[in-house]
């Protein structure tokens, strides 16, 4: 597991930064992606190279710059010499009521989590099909049940489904390709008032939140134990997509 290059897109912070904790404490070798969280990610990296020496780097990029998507895997793979998993973890979320999407609003939302991922997945895909390698991709449950005044991020996260599916028919049987859609697992950095996080709750048969380590846990099993799965988005948001 230690000769493992697992690279996490917005690996910085929140539930990024807990499947980077989870996969190290496994064995393998990090590479934390950010784009303006520079301490965050370097933090992280010390903190994980204190535990295991030279087990983690940091790399930055803007994933909607696509010069910076091209040169982010050739610049691992110069540090690194391969990849092993790519964890499409990165995501812009913000509301964009119809009324006053701009295009920029889409660019970047479209961006960071569709474009980018369908970009670092080709090319990572040369070095993912010589390790027999997984790729994972963060989407959401809304990607099929609709969240008010966010027209662009659900379609964004809806094709980030079909790009899951339709890359684990076409890197089949050298690399799987799967996905993982949060519920409630994280409240917005701008957090709700009680009365509507209380709505939310109510929504979800375990009637709770669950933890960044649910996710984790998720992501660590589709890389080690999941060797005869491919094409296929496992929720884990307490039960909330069965209502």
């Amino acid at each position: 597991m230690n000769k493992r290059w697992v690279l996490i897109t917005g690996g910085a912070k929140r539930i990024g930064a807990m499947i980077a904790r989870t996969l190290h404490l496994e064995g393998m070798n990090l590479i934390i992606h950010y784009n303006t969280s520079s301490d965050d990610a370097n933090n992280l990296c010390a903190e994980l190279n204190l535990s295991r020496s030279d087990s983690a780097i940091a790399i930055g990029a803007n994933l909607t710059d696509q010069s910076e998507v091209e040169s982010l895997i050739p610049e691992i793979i110069k540090q690194t010499g391969q990849i092993d998993a790519l964890i499409n973890n990165a995501s812009t979320f913000y509301p964009t009521p119809i009324e006053d999407i701009t295009h920029n609003d889409w660019d970047n939302l479209m961006g960071t989590n569709l474009k980018a991922p369908l970009f670092l997945c080709k090319y990572a895909t040369p070095y993912l099909r010589k390790s027999k390698g997984c790729i994972v991709n963060m989407v959401d449950i809304h990607a099929t049940k609709p969240l008010k005044n966010h027209p662009i991020y659900g379609p964004a996260k809806s094709g980030l489904v079909m790009l899951t599916r339709s890359l684990a028919r076409d890197l089949a049987p050298d690399v799987r390709v799967n996905g993982v859609a949060p519920g409630m697992i994280l409240w917005p950095e701008n957090e709700p008032s009680d009365e509507i996080k209380q709505k939310v709750i109510d929504q979800i048969p375990l009637k709770r939140s669950g933890e960044p380590e649910d996710i984790a846990n998720t992501v660590l099993f589709l890389i080690t134990q999941a060797n005869y799965i491919t094409g296929q988005i496992i929720s884990v948001d307490g039960g909330r997509g069965i209502n």
